[in-house]
C-alpha cells in the first residue's frame, strides 16, 4: 500500500487493513500460526510513558513475552518479530526502549543506516536504557502491564527475548522479576560479559528461568572468553543455560540489519535455526 493510498483511506479502514496485514505476516511464519491483533499502547513507568506495540492472538489468554529491541529500536522489523512469536501462542509487548529520549520510531528501516555518519545519534538513546536501574524499572513496569491484560495467562511464566543490546536487557529482566520470568533468550547480545561489577552475567544467581544465548561469530572472535564466563556463571548458579556460537555475524537474526562493508548481516538459515531454539525454549519453559 502506497502512502497516497493510506492518505485516501478512512482511518478506520486503514487500521483494519493494518491488523489484517499483521495477521497475514503472522500466518506465513508457521503452519500452525494463530491470527493476531496488534495495538499501539502506552505504559506508565517510574521514568515516564513508554510507547509500545502490544500483539496477541485474537482469542484466548496466553503466556506473556517481552521483546527487547536492538539499538535501532521499535520499528517494523521488530513488530514483525513480535507478530511471529504471537502467532505461536504468546501475548507480546515490544516496547520502545528509548522513550526517555524519543517516542520513536527512531529508525523506520535500519537497512540503509550509515554507521559512519550516524552512529553518534544512537549513543544517547542507548545510554538512556543503559543508565543504572533503567532496565530494571522498565522490566518490572512492562511485566506488570502485561499481567493486567486479559489476553495474558498469569498462571504461565513470562518469556523475554532480545537482540544485540537487548540481550543484556533480557538478563536484567530475568533477574529483576525472577518469579515471573521462566525463560530468556539473547541473540547476538552485546555487553553480556564485562569487567564491571554490574556485568549482566553476574546476575545469574538471581535468575530462576531457563536461558539461551546465541552468540555471533565475530562477537566470539573479539571476546572469546565471554561464552566460557557465561557458562561458568550460570552453572555455578544452577540455572539452566545453553550457550551456542553461530557462524553468522552480529545482527544475523534481524532482517533489516544494515550490511557491513557490503556484506549482508541477516542470515536467513541461521535466523530460522535461532527461531526454532526460541520456540522450543518457550514451549518448554513457559508451559
Amino acid at each position: 500500500m502506497s502512502h497516497e493510498d493510506q492518505d485516501k483511506m478512512p482511518r478506520r479502514d486503514f487500521v483494519t487493513a493494518s491488523v489484517a496485514a499483521g495477521i497475514a505476516v503472522a500466518a506465513s511464519a508457521s503452519g500452525a500460526a494463530l491470527p493476531v491483533t496488534e495495538k499501539d499502547v502506552e505504559i506508565k513507568t517510574p521514568d515516564g510513558t513508554c510507547n509500545a506495540a502490544f500483539i496477541y492472538p485474537t482469542t484466548g489468554a496466553h503466556p506473556a513475552v517481552v521483546i527487547w529491541t536492538d539499538a535501532f529500536g521499535l520499528r517494523k522489523s521488530m513488530r514483525d518479530i513480535g507478530k511471529r512469536i504471537a502467532a505461536e501462542g504468546y501475548t507480546v509487548l515490544v516496547p520502545n526502549p528509548f522513550y526517555r529520549v524519543q517516542p520513536g520510531p527512531v529508525v523506520e528501516d535500519a537497512s540503509g543506516f550509515d554507521f559512519a555518519a550516524n552512529r553518534a545519534k544512537l549513543q544517547p538513546l542507548m545510554g538512556s536504557i543503559a543508565a543504572p536501574g533503567a532496565a530494571e524499572k522498565d522490566a518490572a513496569a512492562f511485566i506488570a502491564f502485561l499481567d493486567s491484560q486479559p489476553q495474558v495467562n498469569k498462571a504461565k511464566k513470562v518469556g523475554t527475548q532480545g537482540y544485540c543490546m537487548g540481550g543484556a536487557l533480557v538478563v536484567r529482566t530475568a533477574a529483576v522479576v525472577p518469579d515471573r520470568v521462566g525463560a530468556g533468550a539473547s541473540f547476538h547480545g552485546g555487553g553480556l560479559v564485562t569487567s564491571q561489577p554490574t556485568s549482566p552475567h553476574l546476575l545469574a544467581p538471581k535468575i530462576k528461568g531457563e536461558m539461551y544465548f546465541g552468540i555471533a561469530s565475530n562477537d566470539d572472535k573479539s571476546q572469546p572468553d565471554a561464552k566460557d564466563k557465561l557458562k561458568e556463571a550460570f552453572a555455578a548458579a544452577h540455572v539452566p543455560a545453553e550457550i551456542e556460537v553461530y557462524s553468522s555475524l552480529h545482527g544475523w537474526c534481524v532482517p533489516d540489519m544494515p550490511a557491513t562493508g557490503g556484506t549482508p548481516i541477516y542470515n536467513k538459515a541461521d535466523a530460522e535455526k535461532a527461531w526454532e531454539k526460541l520456540v522450543a525454549l518457550y514451549k518448554k519453559a513457559l508451559a
